[in-house]
């Protein structure tokens, strides 16, 4: 027998680290407690206050951040490339310290109770770490085996569920390292599964799937929802977040810009006049004549800022134009217009 892996010796991922998010040598190396305690100070499963990360040579990459996720929620959180997102889950997670502030998981301080709190998170950040030579199977028993907490008399059975609930039954024996971005993104998330967690955490985790693997990550995400699993989902996709998220919070330039239920944030802003047509350039040439702003033309749709006239008269000019009018009103604004309106700028879909 060759020498024992990493994971043998101390229960540690390729990376270094422990499946709760710990070190071994770390500050919070040593036995899990039972997390305990209530849901944060201030009702929520994760609560900050006044949260602040500021790295050496001064950069500003969390800025007084208060935030407060309730429980049983899908809360979305958004933010453009290098708006402070993946900064503040590794604060969260305990994996770094924040220069001021508070943030409490579970009712619990971080990363002060990263012991008691990681056994019951389940989190997905910044890609899976895993072993390529095991199939996907042997990587969750692995990472399994490696939990203190786990019974190992019901592992097979834990890590079948898991693999079965992220639809990878079939390709379990095949090794990691063939497995394709999605793939691998579903067996992260799986090892996030392998137990019941009060609180999900997870970092772009339709990453690299197709327009089927997102539509089951969303239903799985409702479905553990459903079952009272809180999850913090961060992701660029704001169509996503629609979908799938009860609650979200915007972030830019590490500033908490807004956050609440998602249909309140959608309906703080204004929605879009939209005229369906087969004249759409005549219909657009009569919209910016009646004071419309920002006119597009998709082939036979044609929309624009709502006007501060009545509407009933741009009606009336289109029709008195000849355009032919097939649909005419004010679309529901959506997460994009919100957050537009918020930044005065697009979506960095980057990050």
């Amino acid at each position: 027998m060759g020498e024992a892996s990493a994971t043998e010796r101390d229960g540690t991922r390729p990376d270094g680290t422990r499946p709760d998010g710990t070190r071994p040598d770390g500050p919070h190396a040593g036995p899990v407690a039972d997390a305990g305690g209530g849901d944060g100070d201030g009702g929520g499963v994760i609560v900050t206050r006044a949260l602040t990360k500021r790295y050496r040579g001064g950069q500003l990459a969390v800025d007084g951040l208060h935030l407060t996720v309730p429980a049983g929620s899908v809360f979305g959180f958004l933010g453009p490339n290098g708006s402070g997102k993946t900064t503040t889950i590794r604060m969260l997670m305990g994996l770094i310290e924040p220069t001021s502030g508070t943030a409490h998981v579970l009712g619990r301080p971080m990363p002060r109770s990263a012991r008691a709190v990681l056994p019951h998170v389940g989190a997905l950040i910044e890609g899976p770490a895993l072993y390529g030579f095991l199939s996907g199977r042997d990587n969750l028993l692995r990472y399994d085996a490696a939990d203190p907490t786990a019974d190992p008399r019901t592992r097979h059975a834990r890590v079948a569920a898991a693999l079965d609930r992220v639809g990878l039954t079939a390709a379990a024996g095949k090794k990691a390292k063939a497995y394709s971005l999605g793939m691998k993104q579903r067996l992260g998330l799986a090892a996030a599964l392998l137990r019941p967690r009060r609180l999900l955490v997870l970092d772009e985790p339709t990453n690299g799937l197709d327009p089927q693997g997102m539509r089951e990550i969303r239903t799985l995400v409702r479905e553990l929802a459903s079952d009272g699993t809180t999850v913090f989902l961060s992701s660029h996709l704001l169509d996503e977040i629609e979908q799938v998220c009860t609650h979200a919070a915007v972030m830019a330039r590490g500033r908490l810009l807004t956050q609440g239920p998602v249909a309140e944030l959608s309906a703080g802003a204004r929605g879009r006049l939209a005229v369906t047509t087969p004249d759409a350039a005549d219909a657009a040439r009569v919209l910016k004549e009646q004071g419309v702003a920002d006119v597009v033309v998709a082939e036979e749709r044609v929309s624009g800022e709502v006007p501060e006239r009545d509407l009933a008269e741009v009606n009336a000019a289109l029709v008195a134009a000849g355009v032919r009018v097939r649909g005419f009103g004010v679309e529901r604004a959506s997460l994009e217009d919100a957050f537009v309106a918020l930044t005065g700028e697009g979506f960095d879909v980057a990050g």
